[in-house]
């Protein structure tokens, strides 16, 4: 399919072209651009559909140039089909701030969708001679902007989620009571871009209410009932904020949402400012809320007296089991907590008990919600399973999954190189590796420091905690659950250390070879709890489950413990 034709002239009153006729009466899509702001749609009118844009102040002022896609063979869905993939992928650029909403985005299968999809790659190769990319399509799917979009492509289960929860927390708002939702869901489903998504279409809604002006196209879809009178007024002048408390997802996070004239103003916090902070907030919205903390010693000593004094203000009293999450429900009448209760990895975590009682609660309230099906790993959510049972010693028979690379190295050496490798061929392959070595580098900066040892093979931690894996030098280093955790990769090469080891018939810690001070810390006096070789082993196991589920065309395996290795050997080779 190559018949489809640009036509391109300036996005201005009276400046429309004769001809062709596909103008006036044709389902079509268009781009309309300036020097910094894009918009992308799709109409059977482009005429009469540019020139109402044209009434759209915003969009007069940012935007000078349109370009229309015509094809004989174009159809409704064909050209909802061709929106979503440009929207997302100028969102996902460098090049520009996507001026549109998110209210009318539809997914759906169509006749003979796959020739219209094959034409996609044809469409933007004729857009970036254009200049409307400055990146290719690799480039472009391999950048933080681009998975971490708040146009990326639903699946219904997470549109479902989406919809489910603004009416739940639509409802709460208007009838004044505090409210908690939970989203749960294992690694590779799609958690952080529910939520993205979710705060860009509250903060969509918030705009009209607040007088932003909008076309009829813009709203249709299945989330148009939250931009009609009696709930979008709900949400006006509502504080938003999105808590963090992952370091490294927070900085990228924060540089994503830049980008976007609507998220831009959603406050990116960590759970200490929302503690300390003078006012409070209408809406919260948590990521990874298994990583807020208990109270227990900190990186820094200063924040244990922190902690204390925070709880104190805001419960009226101290109480040594409050958590992180006990703040910021004491700072806003109303949060949605994403949570997955395997993937914490530090004894000051919130514990999987805890999580599972917050599920409860919400699911009393009816404010519980569930995403099941694994996007990220190709060989699908059986893989992630199948780790989860092999990590915790359960009976497995060893698999095979088709289309997935998953690998089995005697050397790590030749690991690397094979990452290496994929790394010219996909971009995005990384070497990542267990807590099982000291950060030597982190205080010796010397280029010869070497904090990795294993037989003749050395490599160095990551030299960068926040955008580690896109940073210059990450292919040559090993990162660790701290850079990884919510990022996704084309091939991940993991690296199993010393401290897990296979001993008297079954998988064990070996804490001697664990070198994580705030993950091999056994006694929290603050608390007079004491953590044992089992509580320690269940964390190690979730940081390795990470590790192992980070790749989404294939994990590379090397494991440190000889004897380990031999257990593992089948259910990797």
């Amino acid at each position: 399919m190559t018949d489809f034709k640009i036509e391109t002239f300036p996005f201005a009153k009276g400046q429309f072209p004769d001809g062709p006729e596909e103008l006036m009466d044709w389902p079509v899509v268009y781009v309309l651009t300036g020097q910094k702001f894009a918009y992308v749609g799709e109409t059977h009118s482009a005429v009469s559909r540019i020139g109402q844009h044209l009434s759209v102040d915003e969009r007069r002022r940012n935007l000078n140039t349109a370009r229309v896609i015509i094809d004989p063979r174009f159809n409704k869905s064909a050209c909802h089909d061709l929106e979503a993939f440009l929207i997302k992928y100028i969102d996902g650029d460098e090049r520009f701030e996507v001026l549109n909403r998110n209210g009318g985005q539809t997914s759906y299968s169509y006749y003979d969708q796959a020739k219209y999809r094959d034409q996609h790659e044809e469409i933007f190769a004729a857009l970036e001679r254009e200049g409307l990319f400055s990146g290719s399509i690799r480039d472009i799917e391999n950048s933080d902007l681009f998975k971490f979009s708040p146009f990326k492509e639903l699946t219904l289960e997470q549109r479902a989620a989406v919809v489910n929860v603004t009416a739940g927390l639509l409802e709460d708002l208007r009838e004044g009571k505090p409210s908690m939702s939970i989203i749960e869901g294992g690694p590779g489903t799609g958690k952080t871009v529910v939520v993205i998504t979710l705060l860009k279409l509250l903060k969509d809604v918030q705009a009209v209410a607040e007088g932003e002006d909008l076309l009829e196209e813009e709203v249709e879809g299945m989330y148009s009932d939250f931009y009609l009178a009696g709930n979008r007024e709900v949400l006006a002048g509502r504080r938003v904020g999105f808590v963090i408390p992952q370091q490294a997802l927070r900085t990228t996070l924060k540089r994503v949402f830049k980008r976007s004239p609507v998220l831009r103003d959603v406050e990116i916090l960590t759970p200490w400012e929302v503690g300390k902070s003078e006012t409070r907030w209408d809406i919260l919205v948590v990521d990874e809320a298994h990583r807020l903390s208990q109270y227990a010693a900190q990186s820094f000593g200063g924040l244990v007296a922190d902690f204390r004094t925070i709880t104190e203000r805001l419960l009226g009293t101290f109480d040594k089991d409050a958590t992180q999450l006990d703040w910021i429900r004491a700072q806003s009448d109303h949060q949605v907590v994403i949570v997955d209760g395997g993937q914490a990895v530090l004894p000051a975590d919130l514990p999987e008990t805890f999580i599972e009682q917050l599920g409860i609660e919400a699911q009393n309230e009816g404010r519980r919600y569930q995403l099941h099906s694994q996007l990220r790993v190709q060989a699908g959510g059986d893989y992630v399973d199948y780790i989860r049972d092999v990590l915790r010693g359960e009976a497995v028979t060893p698999k095979r999954f088709a289309n997935y690379d998953l690998r089995f190295y005697e050397d790590p050496a030749e690991m690397h190189d094979a990452i290496r490798e994929r790394d010219a061929e996909l971009g995005l392959a990384r070497l990542v590796a267990g807590f099982a070595w000291p950060h030597v580098s982190k205080k010796d900066t010397h280029a010869d420091v070497r904090d990795i040892t294993i037989g003749d093979y050395e490599v160095q931690w990551n030299r960068k905690m926040t955008d580690w894996v896109l940073s210059p030098g990450s292919l040559d280093e090993a990162g660790s659950i701290y850079t990884i955790q919510g990022y996704d990769l084309n091939i991940a090469g993991v690296i199993i250390g010393p401290d897990l080891v296979y001993r008297d018939g079954r998988i064990q810690l070996d804490s001697a070879n664990y070198f994580d001070p705030r993950g091999n810390q056994r006694n929290n006096n603050l608390r007079g709890v004491t953590y044992d070789d089992d509580d320690i082993q269940q964390l190690v196991e979730n940081i390795y489950r990470v590790l192992l589920t980070r790749g989404i065309k294939g994990t590379y395996v090397h494991v440190v413990d000889p004897a380990l290795r031999e257990h593992l050997r089948p259910y990797f080779s």
